[in-house]
């Protein structure tokens, strides 16, 4: 079985959250959720549980945190093209999130946007040219 990850994020509405992972790209697995939860499949080992603030409560300890004032992580997506980040970026701002909540990055070899759910969970979509990172890190050398 491959490792996996699930990523329970706290939400303040459930309806509005799973409209927006599905406009990110995410597919509902209905098997796993309900009116408390929805279970948004990024890929075949990423999964985001959102889950009502209320449920999400009984599996912390502590205070639950809004994403609007304070981070505490960054979620970062690959991509496999800089149209890809482009793509998913503006997919997020038109689906009721922020884009480009910071102002793009892009390094030549590294292109990175960022964009944040409804709830202010932070997002970076990324793209990386790994064979001009080789050349790049052989002039370094």
């Amino acid at each position: 079985m491959p490792k996996m990850i699930f990523i329970n994020l706290p939400v303040s509405n459930l309806a509005v959250s799973t409209r927006f992972y599905e406009a990110i790209g995410c597919e509902k697995n209905e098997q796993f959720s309900d009116k408390k939860a929805s279970s948004m499949v990024w890929s075949d080992t990423i999964t985001f549980q959102l889950l009502t603030r209320d449920y999400f409560s009984t599996f912390a300890a502590k205070p639950i945190a809004t994403a609007r004032d304070a981070v505490a992580m960054l979620i970062s997506l690959s991509r496999d093209s800089r149209e890809e980040v482009d793509a998913i970026t503006e997919a997020a701002g038109a689906a009721g999130g922020k884009a480009d909540c910071r102002a793009p990055q892009d390094m030549g070899f590294m292109y990175i946007r960022s964009f944040e759910d409804p709830d202010g969970h932070v997002f970076e979509p990324a793209w990386m040219d790994m064979q001009a990172l080789a050349v790049t890190g052989e002039d370094q050398a």
